[in-house]
């Protein structure tokens, strides 16, 4: 396995991208938020699929950053235009897909991981 060294700002983006759009999807299709415990449970799910390890603490950060990003995405957008921004997430977490929509989410989600220092 790797160590968290090793999981870079790519993956980390990705992480945390995923995290978002699925914080996202949820609160869309049930009209709650996951917690951060189920947060962290799903990133170090996906993270041991990946075979890559981060720190519990560095993963309930990404939760919680998931978290506040999504409910920032979900004040700003009206319903129409958050159910399109989970379609587009969704399918951008593909590797086929591109779309300038996630493209500039990924970038925020870069931003954001720079600067509460997670990379």
């Amino acid at each position: 396995m790797s160590h968290s060294s090793t999981v870079d700002l790519t993956v980390r983006k990705a992480l945390l991208f995923a995290l978002v759009a699925e914080q996202l999807s949820v609160f869309y299709e049930q009209g709650i938020w996951i917690t951060e415990s189920q947060g962290t449970s799903l990133a170090g799910r996906w993270l041991t699929e990946a075979k890559l390890v981060l720190p519990e603490g560095e993963t309930r950060q990404f939760s919680a950053l998931a978290d506040q990003l999504a409910r920032q995405m979900a004040d700003s957008l009206s319903r129409e235009a958050g159910l399109y921004a989970v379609h587009e997430m969704m399918e951008a977490r593909g590797p086929r897909y591109e779309s300038p929509f996630a493209q500039d989410i990924q970038a925020e989600c870069e931003r954001q991981l720079v600067e509460s220092k997670l990379v």
